[in-house]
């Protein structure tokens, strides 16, 4: 190991430190985004639109910067593979049962069950990529399984009629296992042969592609809200919650390997829920304030456990 790659496992290379910051606040902020969309656009079709627009974007990011060109727009048979796979599982089912979830629990409370992503990132990483899980990485994990449960408690209780939480947490817990797939999939040794924005350009645009089918499959005929508000949070997804975080993400998932990028979930539910609160009239109880710091707080044992080795 170079000193150089031993700074980054160290996680104090300034890009990585960059890259778990931005996105950390970003995808904090589009929890509230997808949940202001839930309304007259069916969720497949919100879906499909932001990813019609991250695929674009993409690409043209990809182009502007030389990472794509002209004469080798299509990567390899086995990088298309991956990135149809990345698309399949990451942009389109776990983003199908995300915005569906959010149906029945609100955003802040989705965002922290979603904190989770790091058990199955590192389990599934164990398994295929070879990544070491240590003891105290499962204590860890177990101590914040014991703060979703109270989370979870609390909001059966505070739910509104006709909520179905369990519905809801089921949902999210299916959306956990995609998106983790997708993770993984990005961190394979095949895919680093190609930029980053070529790999999510294709898996952004198979993923709106399966997300076009069952939106129609679903809901019938293409629809879309032309008002400000929900034009710019597709906009806002599109771009900012895709085209800027996922190359940001995709570095941590290279550099980190797919477990400890996790640990971007640690923030990532403390901006959700702040703005929860903010916007949605989330209230603090004892359960969903003891629920969240035992949660944080196995996240953080978990990430101080776990071995720099990859």
């Amino acid at each position: 190991m170079t000193a150089a790659h031993s700074v980054r496992e160290r996680g104090t290379d300034p890009r990585v430190i960059a890259a778990f910051v931005v996105t950390a606040l970003v995808w904090g902020s589009t929890w509230l985004v997808i949940k202001g969309q839930i309304g007259p656009v069916p969720p497949s079709w919100s879906i499909t639109w932001r990813f019609v627009g991250a695929a674009l974007g993409m690409f043209a990011f990809g182009f502007a910067r030389g990472d794509i060109r002209p004469g080798s727009v299509v990567p390899e048979r086995a990088v298309l593979r991956h990135a149809a796979l990345i698309g399949g599982s990451l942009f389109c089912a776990n983003f199908q049962f995300v915005y569906r979830a959010e149906s029945h629990l609100t955003s802040g409370l989705v965002a922290v069950v979603f904190a989770l992503l790091l058990l199955p990132n590192a389990i599934f990483s164990r398994f295929f990529l070879g990544t070491p899980v240590t003891r105290g990485f499962v204590l860890g994990s177990l101590i914040a399984l014991g703060g979703i449960v109270l989370l979870m408690i609390n909001e059966y209780h505070a739910a509104p009629v006709g909520s179905d939480v369990p519905l809801g947490a089921a949902m999210t817990a299916l959306a956990l296992l995609f998106a983790s797939t997708g993770n993984v999939l990005q961190a394979a040794q095949v895919v680093r042969r190609v930029p980053a924005a070529m790999l999510l350009a294709w898996a952004f645009l198979f993923g709106a592609s399966a997300d076009f089918v069952i939106a129609w499959v679903l809901s019938g005929p293409p629809v879309f809200d032309w008002s400000p508000g929900y034009a710019g949070s597709v906009a806002y997804l599109a771009l900012v919650g895709s085209v800027l975080t996922f190359p940001l993400y995709n570095l941590l998932l290279r550099e980190m390997g797919p477990g400890r990028a996790a640990y971007n979930g640690v923030a990532v539910p403390v901006v959700a829920m702040l703005l929860s609160t903010l916007f949605e009239g989330y209230r603090w109880t004892p359960f969903n304030v003891g629920g969240s710091l035992l949660s944080l707080v196995g996240l953080v044992v978990a990430l101080r456990a776990r071995s720099p080795s990859r």
